[in-house]
């Protein structure tokens, strides 16, 4: 029995160290893709709802909850960059079709585009910047969690992310923020890394 038991738990560390290979693997070769290049077919409902299920796995002191989701997919894509190309028109009157057009298809390039949207606010124990911090969090365990499911992703703001009127008609608070807009779609051709830190020039020993 005890060398069965053995067994058992030599195979056990075994699975687990192959688990913890593979997850230091991909942590290790991550890299985002150009929204443009993430073709369909999107995640399905059964796996868009365990990506959110891990992407709210985050450090969360005080369990607030400082974030929310909004999913843009199918029709309400293209209803998000009307309304993106239509705000845009108002700022820039004299804007070229082809720019409205760029900001027209901006959520329908990927299949599926996922607001994080920061609640974080004042609260008597928990200070805020710890809430926006887990929302950032929350973008980057959304990023993986699609990676490993075989997605390809990017994680991209740009300026609507910042302008009221674009927000407010999107369904924001006037308190909320993006933390980030979320693209996953099937990956494209295996592309180049880019240049990355050297962890000598960005490391210090107190």
């Amino acid at each position: 029995m005890p060398g069965k038991a053995l067994f058992y738990l030599a195979t056990s560390y075994e699975t687990c160290e192959l688990g913890m290979n593979e997850t230091l693997e991909l942590l290790a070769t991550r890299r985002s893709a150009p929204a443009a290049s993430l073709t369909e077919p999107g995640p399905t409902a059964e796996e868009l709802e365990a990506l959110l299920k891990i992407a709210s796995r985050v450090p969360d002191h005080g369990k607030l909850v400082p974030w929310r989701f909004i999913i843009f997919e199918g029709e309400a894509r293209h209803r998000a960059g009307e309304i993106v190309a239509s705000v845009y028109a108002k700022k820039y009157p004299d804007a070229e079709t082809a720019k409205l057009d760029l900001e027209r298809r901006r959520f329908s390039l990927a299949p599926l585009v996922v607001a994080v949207v920061s609640r974080a606010a004042p609260h008597e124990k928990i200070p805020e910047w710890e809430q926006v911090l887990t929302s950032g969090a929350v973008c980057m365990n959304l990023t993986i969690a699609a990676n490993a499911q075989g997605f390809a992703t990017v994680w991209l703001s740009e300026w609507y992310s910042y302008d009221a009127e674009v927000l407010g008609l999107l369904g924001l608070a006037p308190f909320e923020k993006i933390a980030g807009f979320i693209h996953i779609g099937r990956p494209p051709a295996p592309r180049e890394d880019r240049p990355r830190p050297v962890i000598s020039d960005i490391m210090t020993r107190f």
